[in-house]
């Protein structure tokens, strides 16, 4: 089927209490793996490229690559710009024909932030497309995004951020971290509790590589919908190429070396899918 957006899949999430798999994605094969696990477990899914990714290749790259992939598949497949870092990129995104985008302005002071994401959130109107902003600060470094330390989201900015955007789902902080954990991650599960109970949109958990399996469905239990990985996926492709060359250092054709990163990427997706609950969902 052609891409969707996010708009029905996040809210159908938050309704029966599960959350979506959104995956970060660099190349081919690792957006191969994520379409054809989705089909295996009959899941919805979202494909997601962060800015530094979109610069890495294209816009329209990407948006022709997985829109190929979605128009093969039988489950729901969206297109997510994953940390926005400009206005400019995240319209250039729409116009692409991605299908869901995220202006990123955790870095700025919560004025700017209302307004740039209401203005992204504006702009997306004339596109029927769905907009995910970030109020707090996840710690760690993803790509170009990177943080000294962890700013947890007050609740209270989060229910006036929501109604003063429009946003239709809001990335918080409650203690994770991108990339790789330095010592052992410590959430803040009741503070997630809390801006659920005054955030009516889906809540949207970033940092989940490194989580545990029990924390991530703790939080989808209190209310997130949609769970963003991208550090395994990447750690688990270059795995995969490393084997191939430790065992045969002589292999130059890079196809079985995609292969094997294509495979290691696959089991990834399978037990995140399974650990989200969107699985036999599609």
């Amino acid at each position: 089927m052609a891409l969707v957006t996010t708009k029905e899949m996040l809210l159908r999430a938050q309704a029966g209490g599960y959350a979506v798999g959104a995956f970060n994605i660099e190349n081919m094969e690792m957006a191969q793996a994520v379409v054809a696990v989705a089909e295996e477990l009959r899941a919805p899914v979202l494909i997601q490229t962060t800015s530094s990714t979109c610069r890495y290749g294209t816009l329209a790259l990407y948006r022709g690559m997985i829109g190929a992939l979605a128009d093969a598949a039988s489950v729901p497949v969206a297109l997510h710009l994953d940390h926005g870092d400009s206005y400019e990129l995240a319209v250039a995104a729409m116009e692409a024909g991605y299908t869901s985008v995220m202006i990123d302005g955790s870095h700025v002071p919560f004025e700017e932030n209302v307004a740039l994401t209401k203005r992204v959130v504006d702009a997306a109107q004339k596109f029927g497309i769905p907009v995910e902003a970030e109020l707090g600060k996840v710690g760690g470094k993803e790509d170009d995004v990177e943080s000294d330390g962890d700013t947890n989201t007050d609740p209270a900015e989060a229910a006036e951020f929501a109604s003063r955007t429009g946003v239709d789902s809001l990335a918080v902080a409650i203690g994770t971290a991108h990339g790789f954990y330095r010592g052992t991650p410590v959430l803040d599960k009741e503070r997630l509790s809390e801006i659920r109970r005054v955030v009516s949109v889906p809540l949207v958990l970033h940092g989940a590589s490194g989580l545990s399996e029990q924390d991530v469905k703790d939080c989808i239990a209190r209310g997130i919908c949609k769970v963003n990985i991208a550090t395994e996926l990447r750690v688990a492709f270059t795995d995969g190429l490393k084997a191939v060359l430790a065992e045969k250092p002589e292999t130059f054709d890079p196809k079985p070396l995609g292969l094997a990163g294509e495979a290691n990427v696959r089991a990834v997706v399978a037990q995140k899918i399974r650990m989200c609950g969107c699985d036999g969902k599609a």
